[in-house]
């Protein structure tokens, strides 16, 4: 990471920033520069790649420069758990840090993934988690990993975990019930069959794949199975129209959700973290939906 070379070009000066790789498809800067200058914050939050394997030198980098806090994206959620100097017992829970904040050099870490999903779940179908079953789809993954440990630890009442790869569902499911006993964990084959015959017993259903950004992409579930009594929450989202799972949500009725959300309030958290104030979550919201649009 060549600061040097850049600094310089950012007025006001950058401060915050998303890291990945690769990265130039982010769409937080669009949504976080709007919210500082409707706060009256002197910071830019800018884009910025770092290759695998540098996280902690990058962490570094950016306490030196005078940054405030970091959000960070694929594939560095893991490597940034342990280039930490504070980590946040729900981001060990979680088992990845998404959210870096810099208080007197220290560097403390965050996780968003989770209490963003709670949020966005109540935001947009007027229900907690508390009290839905659950039927994660794509569970062997960090997002998978997320949404289930966060469900079992708001003792969701079931919670029903598919994986193509069945071995990591098993792992996760074990790792989770130690976090709710009270809450019945199950992984089911990822088949349309299996999947259809317990779909009675569930009421939200998640995607925790990246499958669905693309219009040629698999059905990760049989649109028959869908129910106007079901939730859909896509953390996948397109910029042109809707995932195909979220398609056949609407023609079955069903009332839905995508990743856009889901972004949202993970940068209201953020922000939050950064400086102890609430999100203007409006503008986020506002600002987030032109990026897309654009």
């Amino acid at each position: 990471m060549h600061w040097s070379a850049v600094s310089g070009r950012f007025t006001p000066s950058a401060r915050l920033a998303v890291m990945g790789d690769p990265i130039a498809h982010s769409r937080s800067p669009q949504m976080h520069n709007p919210a500082l200058q409707a706060c009256g914050i002197e910071a830019q939050y800018i884009r910025v790649q770092v290759p695998v394997g540098q996280v902690a030198a990058a962490f570094r980098q950016f306490a030196a420069c005078g940054f405030l806090g970091v959000n960070i994206t694929i594939p560095h959620k893991f490597e940034a758990l342990d280039a930490v100097d504070v980590l946040d017992p729900l981001a060990r829970q979680l088992g990845a840090v998404n959210t870096l904040a810099i208080r007197d050099g220290k560097l403390h870490g965050y996780n968003s993934d989770g209490p963003g999903f709670l949020r966005s779940v109540r935001e947009v179908f007027g229900v907690e988690v508390q009290d839905l079953r659950v039927l994660i789809l794509g569970a062997g993954g960090g997002a998978g990993r997320a949404v289930a440990v966060q469900c079992a630890l708001e003792h969701c009442p079931k919670l029903l975990l598919a994986n193509r790869t069945v071995s990591k569902a098993d792992k996760l499911a074990d790792e989770v019930t130690k976090f709710s006993p009270r809450s019945e964990v199950r992984v089911i084959p990822w088949t349309d069959e299996a999947v259809a015959a317990e779909m009675n017993g569930i009421d939200l259903i998640v995607n925790a794949t990246s499958l669905g950004m693309k219009p040629d992409d698999v059905k990760l579930l049989p649109g028959e199975a869908l129910t106007a009594r079901h939730l859909v929450f896509d953390m996948v989202y397109r910029a042109a129209g809707e995932t195909p799972l979220l398609a056949d949500a609407k023609l079955a009725g069903a009332r839905t959700a995508d990743g856009l959300t889901l972004l949202l309030h993970q940068g209201a958290i953020s922000f939050e973290h950064w400086f102890d104030q609430p999100a203007p979550l409006e503008v986020m919201r506002e600002s987030l939906r032109n990026a897309v649009m654009a």
